[in-house]
């Protein structure tokens, strides 16, 4: 495994190291100890699948708030995704910031993806599926997100066709940035 910190110091690219031959191939996709080196410490507690029947398929961006904040491994296991993440750290210089790449079934990468991180992706291709590694339970109660299509976030999203309800109605950061900002502050988790 290739483990490279992206611009959002503590989430990283998870590239996979594969072993080919006449019957196809073999990689690892999830290293604890390639993870420890870079200071990662994912508890795995919870596996999850999405599939999503269409291309165009948005989903986030969602994550949860202190002290439920959860951390997660996300790998595109079929299909492709273009996938977002957004750096809720009050403390971080990078608050508020985003990295976008695109997870596929080919190219093998994945994302390790902070606490106090919102996470969304919308899908290039029909019959997508993802595979979250969550060092968190969810938490009824404790569920956060924020609107794909903020102009503060300036994400260059695909074309998005496939929308829940839920995913319409979040507020902007401009009626929330100081909730957000509240909320997410945590003595657990701070940058050095």
């Amino acid at each position: 495994m290739i483990v490279s910190e992206t611009a959002l110091a503590g989430a990283f690219i998870v590239d996979v190291d594969r072993f080919a031959d006449h019957r196809g191939y073999f990689s690892r996709i999830l290293c604890v100890q390639a993870f420890s080196r870079q200071g990662i410490d994912l508890a795995t507690i919870q596996a999850n699948v999405s599939y999503n029947r269409k291309q165009g398929t948005l989903r986030g961006m969602h994550f949860q708030y202190p002290p439920a904040a959860e951390d997660k491994y996300v790998r595109c296991i079929r299909g492709s995704v273009f996938d977002v993440i957004v750096d809720l750290r009050p403390e971080s210089p990078t608050w508020l910031k985003h990295v976008g790449i695109e997870l596929s079934a080919e190219n093998g990468r994945g994302l390790y993806v902070p606490k106090r991180f919102a996470h969304g992706f919308v899908t290039l291709t029909d019959h997508t599926e993802l595979l979250y590694f969550m060092g968190g339970a969810h938490t009824t109660g404790a569920e956060g997100g924020l609107r794909f299509d903020d102009p503060a976030l300036a994400i260059a999203w695909p074309p998005v066709q496939v929308l829940s309800e839920r995913d319409t109605m979040w507020r902007s950061l401009s009626e929330t940035s100081e909730e957000l900002r509240s909320r997410m502050t945590s003595s657990v988790d701070v940058l050095s």
